[in-house]
């Protein structure tokens, strides 16, 4: 299995073979080269690194060892007339998603955090994919490494979009399908990788 983990807009790839694209290439001698701090300096000269090795399952096991991990989950809400549900936080867009807690399926935990942040009632219809993000967590002072489930959600009632403030959200807008593709392109990786699932789930299910 290959990944991608996301440093706000910087990204680290473990894989077999290079991707196509510019990006900052590192092939280790050995898993136990590759460290949370190694991949964090690349970072800070570099977009996109690769970790090319013949056992991307090891070498990503042996890096998320540095961190703390946390699930989390959230989805894009789809309304009768087709239009998704985005929120804007921190003067970006975004999807609505939180913290999974003790015991609660990521599915249930989907559903109450769009209606925590947007007031939309809604309920699952199919899984999407799922994304990894790195962070320094300031509050606990410690990394993070979350990783968070994503779901196609069907808004289950009529009511109008409310922002979770307390939360930093500014806005909560149903937005066009192109709409939607325009905001997830200026958006965080983590957002572009949820937006080509789901047109990759639409493309095989229309």
């Amino acid at each position: 299995m290959e990944y991608a983990v996301h440093f706000a807009d910087k990204s680290v790839f473990f894989v077999k073979e290079a991707p196509c694209g510019e990006m900052f290439v590192f092939v280790p001698a050995e898993t136990g080269a590759i460290s949370r701090d190694k991949i964090v300096n690349f970072l800070e000269t570099n977009n996109r690194v690769a970790v090319v090795t013949p056992d991307p399952d090891a070498a990503f096991a042996r890096f998320a060892a540095d961190f703390t991990v946390v699930e989390a989950a959230g989805g894009v809400a789809v309304n009768d007339c087709g239009e998704r549900l985005m929120i804007r936080r921190n003067g970006r867009w975004d999807l609505p998603k939180g913290h999974v807690e003790a015991g609660e399926p990521t599915e249930v935990c989907a559903v109450r955090e769009v209606l925590e942040e947007t007031g939309v009632e809604t309920e699952v219809a199919a899984p999407l994919c799922a994304t990894w993000h790195a962070y320094w967590f300031p509050k606990t002072a410690r990394w993070e490494l979350k990783r968070t489930h994503w779901f196609l959600l069907r808004a289950a009632g009529s009511a109008s979009p409310t922002p979770q403030t307390e939360e930093g959200i500014e806005q909560v807008v149903w937005c066009s399908p192109e709409a939607f593709a325009a905001h997830a392109a200026g958006s965080f990786p983590t957002i572009r990788r949820v937006a080509e699932a789901l047109s990759e789930f639409i493309i095989q299910n229309s």
